[in-house]
Order: C-alpha cells, then structure tokens, then sequence
C-alpha cells in the first residue's frame, strides 16, 4: 500500500533546522501518525510522503512558504500588560491561548515585557525557517469513515469527543 490521500500514515522522523539543531523528533516515542490529504502535518513534507510505502526511507527539506509559512512582521504587536489578567508574573516564552481576527484560537508567544507594555508575536515559533526532515515511513492504513469525518487518526482506544 502506497501514501496517498485518505491513509493513516505512521512515520518516525527527526526534524534539524538549518544548523543541524534537532527541533522534534519521534525517535525513542511513538511514531507520528496522521491522515494524509487532511492538512494534519506541513505541505512540503505531505506533499514527499505522496507515493511512499512502508520501509521508505527518506530525507525532506521544506522550505518555509511550504512548512509553517514565512516570517509576518504584522503578527507582532504590542499589548497592554492588563490584557493578561490572572497571571502573576509575564515573562518573554510564555506562550497563550487568545482569540485570532478571525474568531479562531490561536498561540501568541511573549517576546517582551516592558513596564505595563507586552509584546506578543502570532508567528508559528518555526515560521521563516527551512525545515529538515529525516523520516521513515512505518505504517500505512485505510482511514476509517469516523476518521475522515473527524479528519484526524484517531488511536486504538480512543473514545474522544469532538
């Protein structure tokens, strides 16, 4: 059986920026395993995984308008420290759930707090980089019909609601 759309796809990977860093990885965990065609995993990696069998070995650089997109300046603001009420202490890191434009959650990362002002950034921590993957294709399966419904796998004891 070959990846294509509608498969439950289990891959072992390593992901290394462009330094050779490791940014994730699967090795000594379980494997990722994700519906292909169901926009689970970035573009530039469903898109080389198209085809491949259980066993395929292969090595994937995805740059970043096919990863996590580039890098938008516009998605850095500045907001007031009273925004985030109930926390007791803001440091650059934290991460927080808030409420897109477009009414969606969405991760804002604090870049910096200065007095009663913080700067937050909506970016994908790994937007503008070019992305290195080592993966390893393990498994590959028929969706269910609940799966392609929920688009997502779903495991072997899995009772979520959506």
């Amino acid at each position: 059986m070959s990846i294509a759309a509608d498969k439950v796809v289990s891959i072992d990977y390593t992901l290394t920026d462009d330094d050779g860093d490791v940014l994730d990885t699967s090795v000594g965990d379980e494997p990722l395993v994700y519906l292909h065609g169901a926009e689970n995993i970035v573009p530039g990696l469903e898109r080389a995984l198209e085809g491949k069998t259980t066993g395929d070995e292969l090595v994937v650089i995805v740059e970043p308008e096919d990863g996590y997109g580039e890098y938008d300046a516009e998605l850095v603001s500045t907001v007031a420290l009273e925004m985030f009420e109930g926390v007791d202490e803001i440091e650059p890191g934290m991460e927080f759930h808030a409420e897109a434009p477009d009414g969606e959650s969405q991760i804002v990362t604090v870049r910096q707090v200065d007095g009663s002002e913080v700067t937050i950034d909506a970016n994908h921590p790994l937007a503008g980089q070019r992305l290195h993957f080592k993966v390893k294709v393990v498994d590959i399966r028929d969706a269910s019909d609940e799966e392609l419904v929920h688009g997502h796998p779903h495991g072997e004891d899995d009772d979520h609601e959506h």
